[in-house]
C-alpha cells in the first residue's frame, strides 16, 4: 500500500478497479476522504490508498518516461533526461542508484518505484517527470 501523503498529482500508479489492474496518472487527490482519483486512460475513477500499487523503478519504466541510456566503460549505466541523471551501479542494478540534477546530488540506497523518482525529479528540477519529451 502507498501512503496518501507520497501521492502526487501527475503520478503513475496502478490501481485496482475490482481485480481489473490499470496503470494510470493521478489526476485528482481528495485529502479529506484520503482518496485518489487515476486516469487509467479510458476513464477516471476514484480509488482507496489500499487499492493503489506502485510501479517497480526497471528500465522499460525510464525508458517509457524517455530517458536515454548511456553504459560507461566502468560498468555503471547512467540514464538521461535533459540535465537530470540517474546512475545504477551495474545495468539493471536497480537495487542503489545516484541522481543528481545540476549542482543536487541524491544517493538512494534502495529501490525507487516511478512515482518516488517522479517525486524527486519534482522536487530536484520544479518540472513534473512524465512520459512526454524533455525540452
Amino acid at each position: 500500500m502507498i501512503k496518501f501523503q507520497d501521492i502526487k498529482v501527475g503520478d503513475y500508479l496502478m490501481a485496482d478497479n475490482d481485480g481489473d489492474i490499470l496503470q494510470g496518472e493521478v489526476t485528482n487527490l481528495n485529502g479529506d476522504e484520503k482518496q485518489v482519483c487515476v486516469n487509467t486512460g479510458t476513464q477516471e475513477f476514484w480509488f482507496e490508498t489500499n487499492q493503489l500499487r506502485a510501479i517497480p523503478l526497471d528500465e522499460e519504466q525510464l525508458k517509457n518516461l524517455k530517458f536515454t541510456t548511456q553504459q560507461n566503460e566502468d560498468g555503471t549505466v547512467k540514464y538521461l533526461k535533459g540535465a537530470f541523471r540517474i546512475q545504477l551501479p551495474a545495468k539493471a542494478n536497480f537495487s542503489t542508484l545516484e541522481i543528481w540534477y545540476r549542482d543536487e546530488k541524491r544517493h538512494i540506497m534502495q529501490p525507487l518505484s516511478v512515482h518516488q523518482l517522479q517525486n524527486h525529479f519534482y522536487e530536484m528540477t520544479k518540472v513534473h517527470l512524465n512520459n512526454k519529451s524533455f525540452a
